[in-house]
């Protein structure tokens, strides 16, 4: 059963990860994807990657908001939104004595405003309607200290407590608001963290202890696809009274 016909979803970091991922599964349910990215090209390569005429590509930078409410209130004309996935985000490792005022801003600039500034056009459109349905990535890094992450876990905190503090608000006009927290997943975040050698999932999976880094009990890396379904529930009617949650989605590395 397709869960989405009629409906629209922005997505936002829909050129590749998690959010190409996240776009493919709504388009097989039914869904019309606004997607949203600042890779012109790396939209242009998706949509020619899932050849369908509902993937609506929008080129836009998430840190500049007038720019944000335009494209969306242009979009919600044309698509009434029924629900938003932020996908977007960005990750820069150091020490944190060595992390420099300017990446520790630009971190909060794409994690945190960015998704405060989609959440809150996107928001303004759906509360007239009294529906909708907001899902953030996070990670579980949001939770659970990481060495050399400390910019990226202090963002990815700040989404997910922005998140509840939206489903809070929201939800007696029928807004809901959720978190999703995956942990290691392959995309390209990870290869950027972890490396690129053919040792890279045994070393993820087994984890560090130099690092405080635990293991992963599942025994495996997430695949985009698999973070996909989960923020798909969540949007979905099946989760219809599910708001202000956090699932996370790490094979139990941070035991939960």
């Amino acid at each position: 059963m397709k869960r989405f016909v009629g409906k629209t979803i922005a997505v936002t970091g829909a050129a590749r990860g998690i959010g190409a991922a996240v776009a493919e599964r709504l388009l097989a349910e039914g869904a019309t994807v606004i997607a949203l990215d600042q890779d012109g090209s790396g939209l242009e390569a998706t949509a020619q990657a899932l050849r369908s005429q509902a993937f609506k590509p929008c080129v836009v930078d998430i840190t500049e908001q007038q720019q944000v409410a335009g494209l969306i209130e242009r979009m919600d004309r044309q698509h009434p939104l029924d629900g938003l996935v932020n996908a977007a985000g960005i990750l820069d490792a150091a020490p944190f004595e060595q992390l420099s005022a300017k990446a520790w801003r630009r971190l909060f600039e794409v994690n945190v405003h960015g998704t405060f500034h989609v959440c809150q056009a996107v928001a303004r459109c759906m509360l007239p309607r009294g529906r909708g349905a907001i899902v953030n990535v996070a990670s579980n890094a949001a939770t659970t200290p990481r060495v050399n992450l400390s910019g990226y876990c202090a963002s990815k905190a700040a989404v997910a407590m922005l998140t509840r503090c939206m489903g809070l608000e929201l939800g007696a006009q029928g807004v809901r608001c959720n978190v999703v927290s995956p942990g290691s997943t392959r995309t390209a975040m990870l290869h950027q963290l972890s490396g690129d050698d053919d040792g890279l999932e045994q070393r993820v999976v087994q984890g560090d202890l130099g690092l405080h880094r635990i293991g992963i009990p599942l025994g495996k890396i997430a695949e985009p696809q698999d973070i996909a379904a989960g923020i798909v529930f969540l949007l979905s009617d099946d989760a219809n009274h599910i708001t202000l949650q956090n699932l996370v989605m790490d094979g139990g590395a941070t035991f939960g």
